[in-house]
């Protein structure tokens, strides 16, 4: 027989879950935006200081150097940031798939027994 009680436990347990889950996504994205934010504004900082040390140059060769100076910076700078919001999307995928691990091992399980 059907028990409305235990159905309900489990529909409140499994919405607990969904909106848990939510929350920990949406934190992800927040923190993910906020790193994008504040790189941008440093990338620009570094830009705007960059210009105004060109334009103070009086050689051609200590505007080179400059130049190659900056572009180094602003390259490792880029990868280091690519590298860390790219592992904030793995841990926001790794949070997002998280309340799906076991229903999929579960399935996994029964399907891979009945293929025995």
């Amino acid at each position: 027989m059907f028990n409305f009680d235990e159905a309900n436990k489990k529909s409140k347990e499994a919405m607990d879950g969904m909106l848990k889950s939510y929350s920990e996504i949406a934190k992800s994205y927040q923190a993910i935006a906020t790193e994008a934010t504040d790189y941008s504004k440093k990338s620009f900082q570094d830009m705007t200081g960059f210009m105004e040390e060109l334009a103070s140059t009086r050689s051609v060769e200590a505007a080179f150097e400059l130049q190659t100076k900056y572009v180094k910076s602003a390259y490792e700078s880029f990868i280091a940031e690519s590298t860390k919001i790219t592992d904030m999307y793995a841990d926001l995928a790794k949070t997002a798939y998280k309340p799906y691990e076991a229903p999929v091992a579960k399935s996994t399980a029964v399907v891979t027994a009945n293929a025995a």
